[in-house]
């Protein structure tokens, strides 16, 4: 199969998946009002889908180490969506943890199996690698209008109606995984990692400034919606729109960072982000009106820049165990933020959402901290690394 074919299949693919997680914020707000929850309970939801992901991805990470297992990404597209789907039916708060639950195992069990079969049809190439990053975005940005159209119109039992995307990527991922099988049999060594030391220290690193990212991102994406209606005044409307634009602006992030990366080296380009959305972040939190929505789109362009380049560096400075650098990599990145929501959200109910959300301007100040002390691997997987520059 062609490179650009198939990476246009995962990338679609990529989307029906990250729908889901994008999902679980979107239907918080019909929880509160279905169900009544306060902010501490509706964070709790977000936190079933985190913590069993953010434990999960990495450990099937090592399991895709150890064999390759192209078989889960049409499984747990299935396993995500179908949890997700179930989430609305009953009023059972322990219900609808588990079901949410279900649905973060399904996602963490995609997507280090997904990135290693990406970067093998990518060749290494930062820009392929970015588009297929873009699908997981444009799914998470899709994600609030879909909950709006389906949810909005008919409440919390239409959720079964969700599983639909969870269909349709699976189908989309069987020719993908078809031409790779054909790809290995006639060439064994195709697509391995370069034997090469590892570097656990750089990767732990990255791993943290992974971690201030992620607070940052599953933050503003639970509560923005609740945000934006106080400082604007508006409706539903003005709270779905917000989310929109959250998850658009990590679509433009994602492409602008692989462009970029082709240009100059990865480190250098996640760092100027970090950077960057250090300001936007606290306009977003501090500025009135409808320049909400500039630093909404800043702020989500600026963390996503590094998205796929952190998966990229993670694996090429763990080159020997790809599985479990993009396990984590990408857990991290979509999961561990949620564990820090029920305290953003206690927080706010103590105080006021704008000062619980004032933490969050010191996070991505912290991931550019932690990535002056990284430099650019000496050898990239499948392409060279591009140099430094003075």
């Amino acid at each position: 199969m062609a490179r650009n074919k198939a990476i246009t299949l995962l990338s679609i693919g990529h989307a029906c998946v990250d729908v889901y997680q994008g999902a679980v914020a979107a239907l918080v707000p019909y929880f509160v009002a279905e169900r009544a929850y306060t902010y501490a309970a509706a964070s709790g939801i977000v936190l079933a889908a985190s913590l069993l992901s953010s434990v999960a991805q990495p450990l099937f990470g090592l399991a895709t180490d150890r064999r390759a297992t192209p078989w889960l990404l049409p499984v747990s597209t299935l396993v995500g969506g179908l949890g997700i789907a179930l989430s609305g039916l009953g009023d059972s708060y322990a219900l609808t943890l588990l079901f949410v639950g279900i649905g973060g195992v399904g996602v963490a069990a995609y997507h280090p199996e997904s990135a290693r079969v990406a970067r093998v049809a990518s060749g290494g190439g930062h820009t392929a690698m970015g588009w297929f990053s873009l699908g997981g975005n444009l799914g998470f940005a899709l994600a609030p209008v879909l909950v709006a159209v389906v949810v909005g119109a008919g409440g919390l039992g239409l959720t079964p109606l969700l599983v639909v995307p969870a269909l349709v990527g699976s189908l989309l991922t069987l020719p993908v995984l078809r031409g790779l099988e054909r790809r290995t049999s006639a060439a064994p060594e195709a697509g391995k990692a370069p034997v090469a030391p590892d570097d656990v220290a750089s990767f732990v690193r990255l791993a943290l400034a992974v971690v201030c990212r992620s607070v940052v991102f599953i933050g503003l994406s639970t509560f923005i919606a609740f945000y934006v209606r106080q400082r604007t005044g508006g409706g539903a409307a003005a709270g779905t729109a917000a989310l929109v634009v959250l998850y658009l602006g990590g679509a433009v992030g994602t492409v602008l960072g692989g462009a970029l990366a082709e240009r100059w080296d990865r480190v250098t380009v996640v760092r100027r982000s970090y950077l960057l959305t250090v300001g936007a972040v606290a306009g977003l939190v501090l500025l009135p009106g409808p320049a909400l929505y500039v630093c909404i789109a800043l702020t989500s362009a600026g963390l996503y820049v590094p998205f796929s380049l952190q998966v990229t560096l993670a694996q090429d400075y763990l080159p020997s165990r790809v599985g479990t650098a993009s396990g984590i990599t990408l857990g991290l990145t979509v999961s561990v933020g949620g564990l820090f929501s029920p305290l953003i959200g206690r927080l706010a109910d103590a105080t006021s959402l704008q000062t619980a959300l004032l933490p969050l301007i010191a996070m991505p100040a912290l991931s550019w901290l932690l990535f002056l002390t990284l430099k650019e691997p000496a050898r990239a997987i499948g392409r060279p690394s591009a140099p430094a520059p003075p």
